[in-house]
């Protein structure tokens, strides 16, 4: 096969190598535009995992590399002057240039054509003599490039500035120093990679930046500055670059993550960088090279690639093999990235939790990864968030005082239609069982599902309510269970429907919002139903939302003389107060259409007058739907924001985040924890308590959220479904005997609590 590389980096160098290596009779070019020994960063880190990789394609090469490596154990991170480390994090870094040379040696003795100072051509015309050409000439890949179309290309620039340099200064962990400047917060990522040099990459905000005057210095001057700044890390030691071409401004990079959906055409494929990066804050792009090189000689070492439709074939193989493992780094780089960009948020934390929210920040590294990493100092971390509680045990179990209710622990069973109500909307010995059952399972905080606060509220026939008095009787008889029987606290969820009421009871055939044959009127923000082919509701007027608003109060006293311990409005999922608020169902021209403002004031309103009915020792909660999932039409993260300011203007105490359900054409993106990003922020940009929900399955999920200061509560729905005492078996693994059992459980939870140290006992031995 004769082949032409573009691109002489690792990537380009490893597949020459790998190539070689399964058939001497290939011929492969190289052609790379530097000189040998040039090369533009400093040092790249490894996993041990990708040594095995390398080891099993080339013992030689891997060998060589591995005498080279620097072994680092702990991440230190600085800031305020005070340093936080954690150990077990088995780093391994080599030096850029010497692995380009390791490689290059290797790549001449197997017979590989090398050609230095070349510019090569992006016009494929000029490699139609070659079989094969692999585009492995970087982020800024001119193939990639000129092919946009046909790669389908998806750059998102990053809005950080930062600087790649090295020092002498050696640095015994991977540090991440932060040091607060005149002009804002500038930080650094550096690690040792041999027995002389550290990288020493320095990122900060454009805000920051620009206020420090980096866009008029020279690449000297900025340097200069710089040295000053982290005069106190570096030992005396100056800072290096080695991209003196680089003029002015241009040696401070903006971040750009690529994603092509497709990888190859023709006889054509992408290698490495030139296909996807990943941030340099999770230390993966030569890893993900590599490992491209690795997969791609694979999948071409087989008979009958002479024939362009086998080769095509064999393109896709490759592509589709690398690509999970690729979105996969690529989603935690994301992660990592958005942290440093959003850094203002952490910056008020404890040294404990900002450390321990940066080194889980990228979601690869949990609760339960830094407990086997380094269990004394994730020990401290929990102690510290228990505010040095001698019981201190996982975040999960710590006490949380909401106005003056106390809450025996963190978790939250997550509000959940049940449809078993009676037809006027009273609850039953139903929900006494799976109300109390839940509580006596040790959950801290028991929700119900949405109380109707009039009849034609009411989601289905089906569903409970707070609008009459004879109502009150039956919640007050579960209350008072909970309250004799267990730790727990109650919280009654009330709401109206808007346009999903009316509709029949989800089953069997029947799917959810399918509208009642002969539905009873329904009202919403505007005269549109929630979907295509249902109800079309009424818009509310302004006698209708003085009504509301007496309704709302008159369920408000219901719940307090039923003895609940918390309040929470439903203003979310495209129920009534959820119209208002968003543009996808809100499209009103009066005073409460519009502008956010506008959208907010019968929301505003309602809350406020909930606050001032409701016992003020008693905390209230607002659900809201963080995001419509509907891009530029819908309501966005930053307005989710400002929405939480507003209502905490009001007398909410907390807000519960959820998202969707306010379009059906909505696009929501699934996944582990996928809304806890917008509890984070609501949390931590509008100052105020928040429940994290959505896809949270089990305690080390939950922990991580809770320690990281991402959340205050963790909700969880269809695991308490599941599994009522979900709460005393995350205690029973925990080990953690502090938990409020029923004396009558007592001697069995004992017995979990037992099989669960011999069980891991088992392990270690």
């Amino acid at each position: 096969m004769r082949i032409a590389c573009l691109g002489g980096g690792p990537a380009g160098l490893y597949f020459a190598i790998a190539m070689k290596l399964r058939d001497p009779a290939h011929h492969v070019d190289v052609f790379e535009r530097n000189r040998a020994g040039d090369t533009f960063g400093w040092g790249v880190v490894f996993s041990d995992q990708t040594l095995e990789n390398l080891t099993a394609t080339d013992p030689v090469s891997a060998r060589t590399i591995a005498e080279g490596f620097a072994h680092w154990d702990d991440i230190a991170v600085t800031k305020d002057g005070h340093t936080v480390t954690s150990g077990g994090h088995g780093f391994i870094g080599i030096g850029r240039k010497r692995l380009l040379q390791i490689l290059q040696a290797r790549a001449a003795e197997l017979g590989v054509a090398m050609h230095f100072e070349t510019e090569f051509s992006s016009d494929l015309a000029e490699y139609a003599d070659y079989d094969l050409v692999v585009a492995a000439d970087g982020v800024n890949s001119a193939v990639r490039g000129r092919y946009q179309d046909r790669f389908a290309v998806d750059i998102d620039v990053r809005r950080n500035k930062f600087m790649w340099l090295g020092t002498r200064q050696q640095f015994d962990a991977f540090a991440f120093i932060f040091e607060h400047t005149p002009h804002g917060w500038m930080w650094a990522h550096a690690y040792r990679f041999d027995g002389e040099t550290s990288t020493f990459i320095v990122e900060c905000s454009p805000e920051t930046w620009e206020a420090a005057g980096f866009e008029q210095m020279d690449q000297a001057q900025a340097i200069a500055a710089l040295e000053r700044i982290f005069a106190a890390h570096l030992g005396g030691h100056p800072l290096m670059s080695n991209a003196a071409h680089l003029r002015g401004s241009a040696s401070w990079i903006n971040f750009r993550r690529v994603l092509c959906h497709s990888w190859s055409f023709d006889n054509v494929v992408l290698l490495g960088d030139a296909a996807h990066t990943a941030h340099f804050s999770i230390g993966s792009g030569t890893k993900l090279a590599l490992e491209d090189a690795i997969k791609l000689a694979e999948v071409l070492d087989r008979p009958g690639l002479d024939q362009r439709p086998a080769l095509t074939a064999a393109l896709l193989e490759y592509e589709e093999e690398r690509r999970t493992a690729v979105l996969r780094i690529q989603n935690a780089a994301r992660n990592s990235t958005e942290w440093f960009e959003t850094l203002d948020r952490y910056l008020d934390f404890a040294p404990e939790q900002f450390a321990y929210s940066l080194l889980t920040r990228s979601q690869r590294v949990s609760h339960d990864n830094l407990r086997l990493r380094d269990p004394a100092w994730l020990a401290s971390a929990e102690a510290w968030f228990w505010t040095g509680d001698d019981a201190a045990s996982q975040p999960i179990f710590a006490p949380l005082r909401l106005g003056e209710m106390e809450l025996a622990n963190r978790l939250v069973m997550a509000p959940m239609l049940t449809y078993r109500a009676e037809s006027d909307g009273t609850a039953n010995d139903f929900h006494f069982a799976h109300y109390t059952a839940r509580a006596l399972g040790g959950t801290g905080l028991i929700m119900t599902e949405m109380l109707a606060i009039s009849p034609e509220g009411r989601a289905t026939p089906a569903c409970p309510g707070l609008w009459d008095e004879a109502q009150i009787a039956q919640w007050r008889r579960i209350n008072d269970f909970i309250n004799a029987n267990s730790a727990s606290r109650t919280c009654a969820q009330i709401g109206h429907a808007g346009a999903r009421a009316a509709c029949r009871v989800p089953g069997g055939a029947v799917g959810y919002d399918e509208p009642l044959a002969q539905p009873w009127p329904i009202v919403s923000a505007s005269p549109h139903p929630w979907r295509a082919g249902g109800t079309v509701p009424t818009e509310l007027d302004e006698q209708g939302i003085d009504r509301l608003v007496a309704d709302f109060v008159a369920a408000t006293e219901r719940a307090a003389r039923a003895g609940f311990d918390m309040l929470e409005i439903h203003a979310g999922h495209g129920f009534l107060l959820s119209s208002f608020i968003t543009p996808v169902m809100n499209r009103r021209a009066d005073r409460f259409g519009g502008t956010l403002a506008n959208r907010m004031a019968v929301p505003l309103r309602v809350v406020a007058a909930v606050r001032a009915a409701w016992p003020v020792e008693r905390p209230l909660a607002v659900r809201i739907s963080a995001t419509d999932w509907c891009g530029d039409d819908g309501i966005q993260p930053a307005d989710a924001v400002e929405i939480a300011r507003l209502f905490k203007a009001v007398g909410a105490d907390l807000v519960d985040v959820s998202a969707g359900e306010t379009a059906p054409d909505a696009r929501p993106v699934y996944g582990r924890m996928f809304q806890t990003p917008f509890a984070d922020r609501i949390r931590n940009e509008a100052r105020i308590p928040v429940i994290a929900v959505g896809n949270i399955e089990d305690a080390d999920q939950a922990n991580s959220i809770l320690l990281a200061g991402r959340a205050d509560l963790i909700g969880i729905g269809r695991p308490h479904l599941a599994n009522p005492m979900l709460a005393l078996h995350m205690a029973a693994r925990a080990g953690f005997s502090g938990h409020g059992v029923p004396a009558p459980y007592r001697l069995g939870f004992d017995q979990m609590v037992r099989a669960q140290r011999k069980a891991a006992e088992q392990l270690q031995a």
